[in-house]
């Protein structure tokens, strides 16, 4: 097994740094280019019965889980390996947490990557969400509400003895390999999904399968970068493996709640030297960076503001619910929706299940009072 010099990590940890930047970037084109939505998509479905937008995001879940199943059968990485490896399942933050989140990009008109998004094509509403939940997620993982979390709602668990992936108890139902059953797991899981999306024919345009398809895969580019180019089997301070540039120290993908509050922590406290860039808060960069060009090209950049008082308060509390609610369920609409499902995380299906019930809860209390 090859050693790494201290100069040979650092130049990695650069390399990690550019591909993570690239991919984001071109995450950001296709979520401007492609109006990717996770709250719109819902919200197509729940006001005007349209799925177009959901297959979009079933599509882009499909590809991501197909493709760390493909890894993960190859032996290239390991769910065992990601943040979401935890064989205590924290149920009622999943399903809170998600809820709440769910109910915040409702009130703020998208959800934390939709935020970054319109921010970069000028809206100035957007800052003000991001800045409202940065707060919140810091003080969610480090502040007040951190203590409650971790004495209250974090001590209600579920312990699952074959694992909390759907790959890990396949597996030992049928006698397989780790492997083998996340292989197969997301094999079956993803065809699924596909025959889902193939069920609409307006749904089959280029545009629609770009969009879908081209997040799927730039999740997968990510989690290659993370799992695979990131991982160092022995590091040369620490004589322990460990996968660079992450904040956890395990493999991540794409997620930007966390990621936008580091930002902040950064910002604020810089001068104590113990801030370092990560690769979520580079995809932070790179999402800004793509979509900002994205719109420029296309002529939509436009500077917005709000229209009144009540329009600054519900984006106030909507970036403030996503804070708080991305830090208890561990992930947004990314980190959790595409990252999380990706993996067949079952600690992540209870998150998404409590955004997706949020979100419906707050378009019909939306809808009762227009």
């Amino acid at each position: 097994m090859a050693l790494f010099t201290a100069d040979e990590v650092q130049q990695l940890a650069l390399q990690i740094g550019v591909a993570s930047f690239a991919i984001s970037f071109l995450a950001g084109v296709l979520i401007h280019r492609g109006h990717f939505c996770t709250m719109g998509a819902i919200s197509d479905w729940v006001v005007m019965r349209d799925a177009t937008r959901l297959r979009q995001w079933a599509l882009a879940v499909a590809v991501a889980m197909a493709g760390f199943g493909l890894m993960a059968w190859l032996g290239w990485i390991s769910p065992l390996n990601t943040i979401y490896a935890s064989f205590q399942v924290t149920w009622l933050s999943a399903l809170l947490g998600g809820s709440l989140f769910g109910v915040g990009m409702v009130l703020a008109s998208g959800c934390s990557s939709k935020s970054l998004v319109r921010l970069a094509a000028g809206n100035l509403k957007s800052l003000v969400v991001l800045l409202a939940m940065a707060v919140a997620a810091l003080a969610a993982m480090r502040g007040l509400t951190a203590v409650w979390r971790v004495h209250g709602l974090d001590t209600v668990t579920i312990a699952l003895p074959n694992g909390p992936f759907v790959g890990q108890w396949l597996s030992a139902f049928l006698g397989l390999d780790l492997r083998a059953g996340v292989g197969i797991s997301a094999a079956l899981v993803s065809l699924c999904l596909v025959s889902w999306v193939l069920n609409d024919r307006r749904f089959h345009t280029a545009f629609n399968w770009l969009t879908g398809a081209g997040l799927g895969l730039l999740v997968v580019a990510l989690w290659w970068v993370s799992g695979v180019l990131g991982f160092v089997p022995e590091h040369p301070d620490t004589l322990e493996p460990v996968f660079l540039t992450t904040h956890s120290g395990r493999m991540e993908a794409l997620s930007f709640t966390a990621p936008v509050g580091y930002w902040l922590d950064a910002f604020l406290y810089y001068s104590d030297g113990s801030k370092r860039l990560t690769l979520g808060m580079v995809t932070v960069l790179g999402v800004l960076g793509g979509a900002c060009l994205s719109a420029v090209q296309q002529g939509s950049f436009r500077w917005e503001g709000f229209t009144d008082r009540a329009d600054l308060v519900r984006h106030l509390v909507g970036g403030a619910l996503m804070g708080t609610g991305g830090v208890l369920a561990m992930g947004c609409t990314f980190g959790q929706g595409l990252s999380g499902l990706s993996t067949l995380s079952l600690g992540s299906l209870l998150s998404v299940l409590g955004i997706f019930a949020g979100t419906w809860a707050a378009l019909h209390w939306q809808m009762r009072q227009d």
